[in-house]
């Protein structure tokens, strides 16, 4: 290779590192616990009561190939909750892949996966019809935070701030995402 298309590959993966490195210093104007969501069952769940938690919110589907990862989110709560982790689930039918409403997703996904960690409503999780939540994680960290498909996983440390994200094919229990929540809490 010749040193001047060598210094232009150089010139280009750097640009592109600056470009689309995403980091959980933002300038954030709100955090995620400023926020709320409605839980699977109706009620509000005021996120400021997850405050100096670890969250792993993850936007889910009851028709997905990647559905079977409702086992290892359950694993992970099952594992951290106590030291401080949050499993949050939010179904959503922005991928066409969700159940109608919510109290068939509750009931599929006890019946299936004896799911006990919190749980939302169906909410769409991209474009202009995403909760707040995920246009708040698309504002602070870039493109990165957007799901590309069910299961996308956005880790959010104590301050409230997008810690790291997790494409769908990273699973639950991954040595990556094992790490980053136990770095989060001090374990």
């Amino acid at each position: 290779m010749n040193n001047r298309l060598l210094s232009k590959i150089t010139i280009l993966i750097l640009l592109n590192m600056i470009l689309f490195t995403n980091s959980s210093k933002a300038n954030y104007d709100k955090v995620f616990f400023d926020y709320s969501i409605k839980s699977i069952n109706g009620n509000l769940i005021n996120l400021n009561d997850y405050r100096n938690n670890a969250i792993l919110l993850v936007n889910v589907a009851s028709y997905c190939g990647f559905t079977k990862q409702y086992e290892d989110l359950q694993k992970l709560w099952e594992t951290y909750k106590e030291q401080g982790l949050i499993v949050l689930g939010v179904p959503s039918r922005s991928f066409g892949q969700e159940k109608e409403n919510e109290n068939d997703v509750k009931n599929f996904c006890e019946v299936n996966f004896n799911i006990s960690f919190p749980m939302t409503s169906i909410y769409d999780v991209k474009g202009k019809n995403a909760h707040d939540i995920y246009k708040w994680a698309e504002k602070n960290y870039g493109k990165n935070s957007i799901p590309k498909w069910n299961f996308h996983k956005i880790l959010i440390n104590k301050e409230g701030k997008i810690e790291d994200t997790f494409l769908s094919f990273t699973k639950p229990n991954s040595k990556r995402i094992v790490n980053a929540i136990e770095k989060i809490l001090d374990l």
